[in-house]
């Protein structure tokens, strides 16, 4: 575990270093050219968001059956659906994660639906284990995720985590490592910190030896 975190520390390191490198070699008109594209890009950003939220987006929502869910995932190009039941607690856990990351990403519309109100989907999905959570990409149901067993098969895992997971599905935007879970990259920069400190204090440390004498 040691070696992989200073492995991503150190690749952590690299792309940081490379792109001051790549920075300091731009003249002016590499710049303004990239200040231009970013502003059409936030232009972009900004009508695509106006779309989003009046479809529904950056809220948890519930939607009543079978027919709303296919409506959502038609209007949508990401959809995250929670398919949970009243009576179990591990719904009440995602439920309040996905109230959280509805709000951060409001490119991707998220809803719940009752199984009880949708017996044909879950047949047709194979939705046998509650809470399943499902990931839609262009209308096709891309990948489930099942229980906690990918949270960490604990029921305090953190919304982190749940952000993560659903990253690697390519449903919403990240600008994390999908390599590394969010607790060890952590773990990562935390390590560099302390390797950084660790090499400019070696100098002080020899003075103050030096001066002791």
């Amino acid at each position: 575990m040691d070696q992989l975190l200073q492995q991503v520390a150190s690749n952590m390191e690299k792309q940081l270093d490379n792109e001051i490198e790549r920075l300091e070699t731009m003249d002016s008109s590499d710049l303004e050219a990239i200040r231009q594209q970013r502003i059409a890009e936030m232009k972009k950003r900004a009508k695509a968001k106006q779309e989003w939220l009046a479809n529904g987006h950056g809220e948890y929502t519930e939607i009543d059956g079978e027919k709303e869910f296919f409506t959502v995932c038609n209007k949508s190009e990401h959809v995250v659906c929670h398919f949970y039941k009243n009576d179990s607690p591990r719904c009440k856990i995602v439920d309040m994660h996905l109230k959280v990351l509805a709000k951060k990403h409001v490119e991707t519309r998220f809803v719940k639906l009752d199984v009880e109100r949708a017996p044909f989907l879950t047949g047709r999905l194979k939705i046998r284990v509650i809470p399943t959570i499902g990931l839609v990409k262009e209308n096709k149901t891309k990948d489930f995720i099942v229980g906690f067993t990918d949270l960490g098969n604990r029921d305090d895992f953190s919304t982190e985590m749940l952000e993560w997971r659903i990253a690697r599905s390519d449903i919403i935007e990240y600008s994390g490592d999908l390599l590394v879970p969010p607790e060890e990259a952590r773990k990562a920069r935390k390590l560099q910190i302390q390797n950084k400190k660790t090499i400019r204090g070696t100098p002080d440390s020899d003075s103050d030896l030096e001066l002791s004498d």
